[in-house]
């Protein structure tokens, strides 16, 4: 358990401050509604009922059961890796996926797990996104790369 105490905490605060922030901006914005913060960086609330960038519109269910999946073999993979960065990395994408999956479980929807998920950063230019697909994101991106560095010869 001590080699996990890390990814169990980073999964757990990436699915806190992901389902925080979501309450917040429901709360705080209606749809159509944008928070102007700075550049191109806005906040707005969009109910994104499919996958990455809105595809699969009402597939919420298959995805779900797709992310599970994904999640069961990431702790299988992850339990082989002797990287603790590896194992962090794997706890925020764990994280990200259950902040994501509670939206379609208990947001308004559909039978089983019909909800939408809530996303609210728009930089107008990508797709908007929320914590949990940025850390989804940023833990892929960082698996892949010490996957490369551990390949180079010093």
């Amino acid at each position: 358990m001590a080699p996990w105490r890390g990814a169990l905490l980073a999964g757990a605060s990436v699915l806190v401050l992901d389902q925080l922030t979501k309450w917040w901006v429901v709360a705080a914005l209606e749809p159509g509604r944008t928070i102007d913060l700075f550049w191109t960086l806005r906040l707005r609330l969009v109910f994104n009922t499919g996958a990455a960038f809105s595809q699969g519109e009402g597939l919420g269910p298959i995805f779900a059961v797709l992310v599970l999946t994904v999640v069961v073999l990431l702790v299988r993979l992850g339990a082989k890796a002797g990287d603790p960065m590896a194992r962090l990395c794997v706890g925020g994408i764990i994280g990200g996926a259950f902040g994501n999956l509670a939206d379609r479980a208990f947001r308004a929807g559909d039978g089983f797990f019909g909800g939408a998920v809530i996303d609210f950063v728009d930089v107008q230019w990508w797709p908007v996104f929320n914590v949990a697909d940025s850390a989804i994101v940023v833990g892929g991106i960082l698996i892949v790369v010490r996957g490369l560095r551990a390949g180079e010869t010093p």
